[in-house]
């Protein structure tokens, strides 16, 4: 068993390395090659509102996806007993990942209109849901197929409204991804090892990607990427992040369920919630972009771009050791961890604010100097 251990996480390593140098090679050809793909609309003004005045081609995600589908030709040669369970899981988030891909492509390409765009959001959770990839929290199917149809559709749109900065999108998705990694490990999920190849293949992408997207960026994910990851991070985090339930209870739903993806999930989160609740005060949509994002507050307290960066890495890095311990059980649950896990969220959305406030003003008075 430990040969076959060893033999696992070598394998794993290669394939990481690989996996990030296909991803630097791929995004290194289409950086020579081309310079205006996702980059503006056929009016001329660029498709997503972003913090760099500079035109970069959006074509980062076409080779996050080139490394998913090698992913999964590598999972097709693996020894495995197979079971009509795990296949289904896996060809759903194959399929709802490549229907994310494509609508990205389009938004990209054409900039797509809201209520398609929403309509194939919402396929890619009835996808999963058809798949058994879905949020079980209270043994109801209907209050289940809603909040994972929330999640799914608002975690896309979260992750596509963080893409906003060079950089943060990317490793925000990589610090995710690396606890979905640690808990798979240390869970012992049932043939994990099929999951751990997919996930240490977006992180590899992702990881040669990073030379490009950090700042000053040469190139950005665009809507095709960020899409992707997007639906990518709600199938795999409904699989190994909402599991954590006490098995026998007979509450209708368990606040412990909610606390690993809402600490792991903790960047995008506040941010989305941030836009959100400030869009909806000024009586503006909350879908329309601008750059009232944390990461935009951060940079007019005096942040440098990398700095921002670095400091939204560091917060959702300091939740990694707290779930390992809820999932190793090495800290008992109890009213009291709930009531700590939720109270960390909400200090860190509180603190936000503050620096949101603070920003705003600096930057408010900064522009009406003559």
């Amino acid at each position: 068993m430990m040969a076959d251990d060893q033999y696992i996480a070598t394998f794993l390593a290669l394939f990481f390395l690989i996996s990030a140098f296909f991803s630097f090679l791929i995004n290194w050809l289409f950086f020579k090659f081309s310079f205006n793909l996702g980059a503006r609309n056929s009016d001329g003004t660029t498709t997503q509102v972003r913090w760099s005045a500079n035109v970069k081609p959006a074509i980062g995600g076409i080779s996050f996806f080139i490394v998913f589908l090698v992913s999964i030709s590598i999972i097709g040669t693996l020894p495995r007993q197979t079971s009509y369970l795990l296949d289904k899981h896996l060809i759903g988030i194959i399929a709802s990942s490549s229907l994310g891909f494509l609508l990205g492509l389009a938004d990209d390409a054409y900039n797509t209109n809201p209520l398609a765009k929403f309509i194939t959001q919402l396929s890619c959770a009835f996808i999963l849901i058809i798949s058994d990839v879905y949020i079980k929290v209270s043994g109801n199917p209907a209050f289940d197929f809603a909040i994972t149809t929330i999640w799914v559709i608002g975690l896309m749109n979260s992750i596509n409204m963080l893409d906003n900065m060079d950089a943060i999108t990317t490793t925000i998705s990589m610090s995710i991804i690396l606890g979905l990694i640690s808990v798979v490990a240390i869970s012992g999920h049932t043939l994990s090892v099929f999951y751990l190849v997919m996930l240490v293949g977006v992180f590899g992408t992702l990881t040669g990607f990073l030379y490009f997207n950090w700042n000053p960026s040469k190139i950005y994910m665009g809507d095709t990427g960020s899409q992707f990851l997007g639906v990518f991070l709600a199938s795999t985090s409904i699989l190994f992040f909402w599991g954590f339930r006490d098995e026998g209870s007979t509450e209708f739903i368990q606040l412990k369920q909610f606390v690993v993806p809402m600490l792991f999930f903790i960047v995008p989160l506040i941010d989305t919630m941030t836009v959100t609740i400030r869009r909806l005060m000024r009586k503006q949509s909350p879908f329309v972009g601008g750059k009232d994002h944390i990461t935009h507050h951060l940079a007019y307290l005096g942040l440098s771009d990398k700095l921002v960066a670095l400091t939204l890495i560091a917060v959702s890095l300091m939740s990694l050791p707290a779930v390992l311990f809820i999932v190793e059980h090495i800290v008992e649950w109890t009213w009291v961890t709930t009531f700590v896990a939720f109270a960390y969220f909400g200090i860190m959305f509180l603190l936000f604010q503050v620096l949101y406030n603070v920003g705003n003003k600096k930057h408010q008075a900064k522009s009406k100097l003559p």
